[in-house]
């Protein structure tokens, strides 16, 4: 189906099997800097799935490259014995293996111990996103560093490793070397076009005295970086010039954006907004300038995507490594005539990289197998099959059915409603979350091709159980919204955001949406609301709008209010309302703020548990999961289904 995507590709000394790949990505399962066995299932899980190519996430090649406290670390030859039993797994299954060599430069995350580090860069201009001023590399330091990544290769080709990529994407250091803007130095290694690329052609060149020509040498870069002083296509395509005519790079991979702003960061992991693909025309142009095979990342989830990029001549290789986080086995379903069993990704961001974001070890909200290998990766047979009834169809209970029917046990669904999908059928309303609503037939797809009866409008109560008589009692029936005790006077247009969602009239006018959770709800209404022609006012209890939400999706749902004309009054508590105003209390001086001129008040206040059944099946063996256990997010609904089916 897919002749382009499954034929073999030549990089270098190497020859990859197909044209998938999961590129660089952190995940948090080093520890103190070194492989550990998570990470190596955790990448072996997708090399096993039929992924051609796997680059391990970024490496330091210097100590001043700790960039967070959980990066790699290729400084000393204690990363030897992990880096190798990495490569051995991932070869066992027929997958090539490449290592990022990384130094950040001014890009500095986080701290190690609390103190803030010394940021190294071209010249001491700050960051805008991490509010960072570094300190400018001397000469004698720069080539330290220089030797840094020379020596990293070396140890990597030692491991067993196929060949290294460097990352010069996303605003690191050998991209702040190029840029004029940020590279202000007037010695050899600034001030013009070639000194600003001697930088990186030294690195490549002491990395091929270290590894020699038989090894895969690959440079990562961003074509466009996406901000307001970042480096452009047209600055790079002279220095892509000098490198390819140096003949020393195996391949290039060509992604956007780039660390320094916030706007640009988005394009880091870009999430559901961004069309599928639209780095393609970048890749594209970056394959006119090179003679070495291109590999293209970013929103690219499925494999007939992948096959037009190739067969368009874009790319000629396409990174699917948000796909595979979700689906490690996208590779081998989509050449085995399996591409509708894949799990598709819906670039919602939230158990990826903001787990990463939050020092956590990655996972997916729609697989939590993910990062999780080691203990769910392979699906026990249940010791004795069982009669399980599972009530709710949201995504607790979709994956507790799929899980529980694939391990031998004989589950029966039951949703009240004529569809399943719960609360995702209303989250996929929101303005650009039309994607969101991709788990619902993911989810289901999973339990339905796992052997779970399916049954809707079907409500069920103590007397349904009884009758019944299951082993076992899986309560997912989710939550309903919040309605908080406050002053409305009589005539108060009052309503909810599932309402607005569910396409309740709200008057013409000013509308106040006030906004408990800070997550998508408030944000995605106000939007939709603004959208309408509503003027709208979004009253946060918080310091921001979607402050509980990944970064990446935050600030493009902030953007997309701003665009839109929303107001945002951030700190303050919903009081109470009239007719004519919405009342608030500022949560950090006490003080009131008055909204005046609503004409509606819209509550995102959260959920409350939908939790009745539970307590009224007493005698019988429930396990409550989801919302109905505590509201949160599809991501703790969906991991606890797979944690209590797993344990029948």
């Amino acid at each position: 189906m897919f002749p382009h995507l499954f034929s073999p590709l030549a990089v270098g000394g190497v020859t990859l099997k197909n044209r998938i790949v999961s590129s660089g990505h952190d995940t948090v399962m080093a520890v103190d800097g070194l492989v550990t066995e998570r990470l190596i299932a955790y990448h072996e899980a997708r090399a096993a799935g039929g992924a051609g190519l796997i680059v391990v996430q970024v490496a330091g090649v210097h100590e001043s490259s700790r960039y967070t406290s959980h990066v790699l670390m290729v400084t000393d030859d204690g990363c030897i014995p992990g880096y190798r039993r990495l490569a051995e797994a991932l070869h066992r299954h027929g997958c090539v293996v490449f290592g990022q060599l990384f130094h950040p430069g001014r890009e500095i995350m986080e701290s190690q111990d609390g103190s803030a580090p010394v940021a190294l860069a071209p010249s001491a201009v700050p960051t805008e996103r991490f509010h960072v001023m570094p300190r400018a590399l001397s000469v004698d330091l720069l080539q330290e560093i220089v030797a840094g990544f020379g020596a990293g290769a070396r140890r990597l080709r030692k491991a067993g490793l196929d060949g290294v990529e460097i990352v010069a994407s996303h605003g690191y250091l050998p991209a702040q070397f190029l840029n004029p803007r940020l590279n202000l130095r007037e010695d050899e290694y600034g001030g013009t076009g070639e000194n600003r690329v001697r930088f990186l052609r030294e690195t490549i060149a002491a990395i091929r005295g270290e590894v020699g020509r038989d090894f895969v040498v690959g440079l990562r870069l961003s074509a466009d970086e996406r901000a307001h002083d970042g480096l452009t296509l047209d600055e790079w395509r002279p220095a892509l010039e000098a490198l390819d005519g140096d003949g020393d790079l195996d391949y290039v991979s060509v992604v956007a954006g780039s660390s320094a702003t916030l706007a640009a960061s988005v394009h880091i992991v870009p999430p559901m907004s961004e069309p599928n693909a639209y780095t393609a025309p970048l890749a594209a142009s970056v394959k006119e300038v090179v003679s070495v095979p291109v590999m293209v990342a970013g929103r690219i989830n499925q494999p007939q995507e992948a096959e037009r990029i190739i067969e368009n001549g874009h790319a000629d290789a396409c990174a699917m490594t948000r796909a595979m986080i979700c689906d490690p086995l996208l590779a081998s379903k989509a050449e085995t005539g399996r591409s509708d069993d894949i799990r598709a990704c819906i670039g919602c961001n939230q158990a990826c990289i903001g787990h990463f974001h939050a020092g956590y070890p990655i996972s997916c909200i729609q697989h939590p197998e993910s990062g999780r290998e080691q203990r769910y990766g392979t699906r026990e047979p249940a010791a004795r099959s069982r009669d399980v009834m599972v009530v709710g169809g949201g995504p607790a209970g979709l994956k507790a059915a799929a899980v529980a029917a694939e391990r031998g046990h004989r589950v029966t669904l039951h949703e009240a409603a004529d569809r399943v999908g719960g609360q995702v059928l209303l989250a996929q309303e929101l303005p650009g979350r039309s994607e969101f609503g991709g788990a619902v037939p993911n989810l289901l797809r999973e339990a339905e091709r796992a052997g779970a009866t399916i049954v809707t409008r079907s409500r069920v109560d103590r007397d349904v159980v009884v009758r019944e008589r299951p082993d076992v009692v899986i309560v997912a029936t989710g939550a309903r919204p919040r309605h908080p005790s406050i002053d409305l006077t009589e005539g108060t247009v009052a309503l909810d955001a599932w309402q607005v969602l569910e396409g309740e009239r709200v008057p013409s006018g000013h509308v106040v949406v006030a906004d408990w959770r800070c997550d998508w709800t408030g944000l995605g209404v106000a939007e939709r609301l603004a959208r309408q022609g509503h003027r709208v006012t979004l009253a946060v209890d918080g310091y921001m709008a979607g402050q509980t939400l990944q970064q990446y999706v935050r600030d493009t749902m902030l953007a997309a209010a701003v665009r839109a004309g929303v107001k945002v009054v951030p700190t303050v508590r919903l009081y109470g309302a009239d007719r004519d105003n919405v009342y608030l209390q500022h949560t950090l001086t006490g003080e009131p703020v008055v909204i005046t001129d609503a004409a509606a008040l819209v509550l995102a206040h959260g959920h409350e548990a939908v939790d009745e059944l539970v307590r009224d099946l007493d005698g019988f063996d429930v396990r409550p999961i989801g919302d109905c256990l505590a509201p949160r997010t599809v991501e703790e609904a969906v991991l606890e289904g797979l944690v209590v089916a797993s344990e029948l």
